[in-house]
């Protein structure tokens, strides 16, 4: 029993690694496309957009098997009310930052001419591409107020992802889930972009900052005031996380029925399964046939 248990919590870290891996494949990829292109390859909605989409194929990746938190602040959350075991946040959460800087690692590869041709001096002009900055590192933002910033949009993030989820909410079935998921993202990203860079998750944060801290980037644990601000996006994410999260539980947790209760009057039921409504409609056919039809 003890061997199972452990080759399934790492089949879990795998897909954890490999779901955070390909969200980030296609998130710092795309800012480093935008960054780097000097023929207007892609703009805010596209990093917005790509950043969603990535999520959705990290989820769809990675479901099945772990769940698919790809972010330290959903499996803080999820442990905080009972939703997930303690003992795998750690692991989790490493797995995650270690899915993140392999695959900040390839863009820096992939990318390291165009970033060389653009900033030779791997300075804060570019840093941005691998790790977020009050301001976008272009505007005078406050540590302060980019703090607020990720522990509001990862709120956001936790309270609708649960409320997406949640089987007794009349959730979304599972194959479109992680859609929604990254529609999501996508929101945040367009509402939410201009104070912090919308980290809104440890791991997709520190993991790509490390990687280019190791390959050249000097400052990369400061802001463009060149204050430490590398603790920002993962100490307010993890906060937010599980105010999001505590806020659905009180708001709305609360008061939707046990899975096993019948809907209330006035409430749209649950469709049953499909193969149940198929076998129901021939019967009801069978019976209303005419005799000798």
């Amino acid at each position: 029993m003890d061997s199972l248990g452990r080759r399934t919590l790492v089949g879990e870290l795998v897909a954890e690694f490999t779901g955070t891996m390909i969200l980030i494949l296609f998130g710092v990829g795309v800012v480093a496309q935008v960054v780097t292109s000097e023929g207007g390859l892609g703009d805010h909605d596209s990093i917005a957009w790509a950043w969603g989409l990535g999520v959705t194929f990290g989820v769809y990746a990675a479901a099945r098997i772990s769940g698919a938190h790809l972010n330290p602040a959903v499996s803080v959350a999820l442990a905080t009310f009972g939703d997930f075991e303690w003992r795998k946040v750690l692991p989790y959460s490493l797995a995650q930052t270690a899915g993140a800087f392999v695959a900040a690692l390839l863009v820096r590869w992939i990318y390291a001419d165009a970033i060389g041709t653009v900033d030779a001096g791997h300075t804060i002009a570019t840093q941005g591409i691998f790790s977020t900055l009050p301001g976008n590192g272009a505007m005078d933002i406050s540590t302060s107020t980019a703090f607020f910033d990720q522990v509001l949009g990862t709120a956001i993030l936790l309270f609708l992802i649960l409320a997406v989820t949640d089987a007794r909410n009349n959730a979304p079935v599972a194959w479109i889930a992680p859609f929604i998921v990254g529609l999501i993202v996508v929101a945040i990203g367009m509402a939410w972009g201009t104070n912090a860079g919308y980290a809104i998750n440890p791991a997709r944060d520190f993991g790509p900052r490390l990687a280019s801290f190791l390959t050249g980037y000097d400052t990369a644990f400061e802001d463009q005031r060149g204050a430490l601000y590398f603790w920002v996006p993962i100490v307010a994410p993890l906060i937010g996380g599980v105010l999001g999260a505590g806020f659905y539980k009180v708001a709305i947790g609360r008061f939707l029925p046990a899975e096993d209760e019948p809907a209330e009057e006035g409430r749209i039921p649950e469709q049953a399964p499909r193969e149940e409504r198929v076998a129901e409609n021939v019967a009801a056919r069978a019976e209303h046939r005419e005799p000798g039809a």
